[in-house]
């Protein structure tokens, strides 16, 4: 009886082990570790609101984005009518501003005559800023599930990922995020021959700013080119900052 017990219990702990493999979660991962593993790749980053939406002025202009084997990156980033461009190396990064390239570390301190501005903004977001293979992976954890389908890995993010997302942007230091209700959202990744080529993140839900609640609906795509062929060349003055 003991026996049949515990073969028994091998057995489902079997089963539950090769259903956690088969949800697409594995593969995926693997995915974005060749990206990462590559000799450099390329990428646009788009984000698409319903026409008319009130998010809308939450939605960024498209990024054009180039990431080297050794960790730098470079970006290329449309913001209203203004192109901001930065690079990154580990912990550290250049911001282009007015007054020339800054660190992040001197940008991030940068407040406009004592109110925040921009720069100051992008220089703090850009410390926690992930490349597509980084930020792939991570979404492939928080997904509830992926299942392949249709040539691509689909599933629902978790409430708690939707928040993360819905709410993710620059704020006064010590600031709270804003508190987000209703989040929903999904995430969806293409593969070709074993590395990760696209991937796509729709989040949904409400924030209060001011007293009024603001409905966020983004759907936010990366697509992936150049693999192993892109190069990251660093402008001296920037490099200096990055050193």
């Amino acid at each position: 009886m003991k026996r049949n017990i515990v073969l028994g219990t091998v057995l489902l702990l079997a089963g539950s082990v090769l259903a956690a493999d088969s949800d697409g979660k594995g593969d995926v991962k693997n995915a974005a570790k060749k990206l990462a593993a590559a000799n450099g790749y390329s990428w646009k980053t788009t984000v698409e609101t319903p026409q008319g939406g009130r998010g809308a002025r939450f939605r960024p202009g498209p990024t054009e984005g180039q990431a080297a084997k050794d960790g730098t990156i470079h970006l290329s980033m449309t913001r209203g009518e203004n192109t901001i461009e930065a690079y990154l190396k580990a912990d550290k990064g250049a911001l282009k501003t007015e007054d020339g390239w800054k660190s992040l570390s001197e940008a991030a301190e940068s407040d406009g005559g004592g109110q925040p501005n921009p720069t100051m903004f992008m220089a703090r977001m850009l410390k926690n800023y992930k490349a597509p293979a980084a930020e792939a992976e991570d979404l492939a954890g928080k997904a509830k599930e992926l299942k392949s389908e249709d040539g691509a890995y689909s599933g629902d993010l978790t409430e708690e990922a939707v928040k993360q997302l819905v709410a993710r942007g620059p704020r006064r230091p010590g600031a709270e995020p804003p508190e987000v209700a209703d989040a929903k959202g999904s995430v969806k990744f293409w593969v070709k021959d074993g590395v990760l080529s696209k991937y796509e993140y729709q989040v949904k839900g409400k924030m209060n700013f001011n007293g009024n609640d603001v409905e966020i609906n983004r759907t936010t795509t990366v697509a992936i080119k150049e693999v192993g062929s892109t190069k990251v060349q660093i402008p001296e003055d920037a490099q200096k900052k990055l050193s």
